[in-house]
């Protein structure tokens, strides 16, 4: 077993609090390393490291930033295979989900390469005689960035290339499960020719976090998470006078109208549902059948989910990896428990799953329900696994009222062949991404991400235009 390590000032750091947290293979169960957990004390000596840097990193030309980023961008695509194996080993997702979400976090690095266009302002000839008027955006200092598990690679890369090309240092706090990748995108980084102190990276835990939102040296704080978490993260950090955007869980619906084409959306659902063991905040989790809808997902869907292959992420055979711990395995089956309790039939159940040679692993076969009903705690909250749920309606006003009532608005989708549906859909959905026969409309890096309702807290989304704006302030 390892030990891993902070980086800070554009070196490694052991740490100092003497508190470690343990990082597993979800495929064996074992514990493959430890990884230190910053105190109150290193948090603020982080924060001082960035600051220090920031002044002389502000002042270097956006152009100059620019390269560095270039440089960046290629050596993250010189090393690819050693940073989906950096996922897979620790994430257990599969290979191929590891490389689609390393591509999407590059996709963000090249558009950042574009800061010098990105950042220019606007300017009025003459608004009174002889007075000119023109605005301009500016780094607001340091920015910290707090990122979940599902996601090693792309959800920091969705934050601080921006907020370093805007010309802000940043303190990434990746999540204690994973922090591998993201320390190897640090150095990564630092091999572009990143300056000392600009880029820092912290292992932590909720301590760690409490005490970056505290810090008066911190001026933005992003995050990506549950609702919960993300509640607390804005409301504590904005108390402490940071600007706050906090991305947090979500429960999102695909409909799936009766004249839709029924192959492509149970592909879209197994895709959508399954793909990376439902961890993650576009998963589809609720498919509403309107109609006659309802009976052909069914029998297309079940022997789909049972079929499943499950194994290692390394496994080249593999569709479905592990989860990421036994304890959030053990809580998806609990849900499992709990959806028939409540009178949902189960069609497919995943439970009890044991692979030969990874009989330790933290592993959960897909789940299929149907008859699921709003009040149930499998419909009403978020599971993070790979259950799926299909709730019946009898019409498209039946299946919107569905979408647009639930707390949560983060991605929403509906497959069907009719494009007055489809437009109403786009225009009606109270969700903050939709889909029109696409499953999970995350946007481009040029766009911005972002859901609705208790899915995100805060004003801004994240990277694309609202990124620029969020990691700079106008004057």
């Amino acid at each position: 077993m390892s030990t891993l390590h902070h980086f800070i000032a554009g070196r490694r750091d052991a740490g100092t609090s003497g508190r470690f947290g343990s990082v597993f293979n979800p495929a064996t169960g074992e514990i493959q390393a430890r990884v230190p957990l910053a105190s109150a004390s290193e948090v603020a000596d982080a924060v001082a490291v960035a600051e220090t840097a920031f002044p002389a990193w502000a002042a270097t030309p956006p152009l100059a930033r620019s390269r560095i980023l270039f440089r960046f961008k290629t050596l993250l695509e010189q090393h690819a295979d050693e940073l989906i194996s950096l996922i897979v080993a620790e994430h257990g997702k599969i290979a191929e989900d590891a490389r689609g979400s390393l591509t999407r976090g590059i996709e963000v690095v090249e558009f950042a390469c574009g800061i010098p266009h990105l950042l220019k302002g606007e300017f009025s000839e003459n608004v009174s005689s002889g007075v000119d008027s023109w605005s301009l955006r500016q780094p607001l200092g340091v920015c910290v960035g707090i990122t979940p598990f599902n996601f090693p690679a792309m959800v920091p890369l969705w934050m601080f290339p921006l907020a370093i090309a805007c010309g802000n240092t940043f303190i990434l706090k990746p999540s204690e499960k994973v922090p591998s990748c993201a320390l190897r995108l640090g150095e990564l980084f630092q091999e572009a020719g990143l300056p000392d102190g600009v880029l820092n990276i912290l292992g932590g835990d909720a301590e760690t976090v409490d005490a970056l939102l505290a810090n008066p040296g911190v001026k933005a704080v992003s995050f990506v998470g549950s609702t919960p978490v993300a509640r607390h993260v804005y409301s504590w950090g904005s108390a402490h006078g940071k600007r706050v955007q906090a991305l947090g869980g979500a429960k999102n619906h695909m409909i799936v109208m009766p004249d839709a084409d029924m192959d492509q959306a149970v592909d879209a659902l197994m895709g959508a549902a399954y793909g990376s063991a439902g961890e993650r905040c576009m998963a589809v989790a609720v498919a509403v059948a309107v109609g006659g809808a309802a009976d052909a997902l069914r029998e297309r869907l079940v022997p789909r989910v049972q079929n499943l292959r499950l194994g290692s992420g390394s496994d080249p055979l593999s569709e479905m990896g592990p989860l990421i711990t036994a304890q959030h395995r053990d809580r998806v089956a609990g849900y499992v428990d709990s959806g028939l309790a409540e009178g949902a039939e189960l069609l497919v159940d995943g439970r009890g799953m044991s692979l030969q040679g990874y009989e330790h692993g933290f592993f959960l076969g897909g789940c299929l329900f149907d008859h699921v009903r709003p009040g149930m705690r499998i419909y009403d909250e978020e599971i993070f696994g790979p259950v799926l749920c299909i709730v019946r309606t009898n019409d498209f006003k039946g299946a919107i009222t569905l979408v647009n009532a639930h707390p949560c608005g983060n991605g929403a989708a509906i497959f069907t062949r009719d494009g007055d549906v489809a437009r109403v859909f786009a225009s009606a959905a109270a969700a903050g991404m939709v889909g029109i026969n696409v499953a999970i409309p995350v946007p481009m890096a040029f766009h911005s991400f972002g859901g609705w309702k208790q899915s995100r807290f805060g004003d801004l989304a994240i990277h694309g235009p609202e990124g620029i704006q969020f990691y700079t302030q106008l004057k």
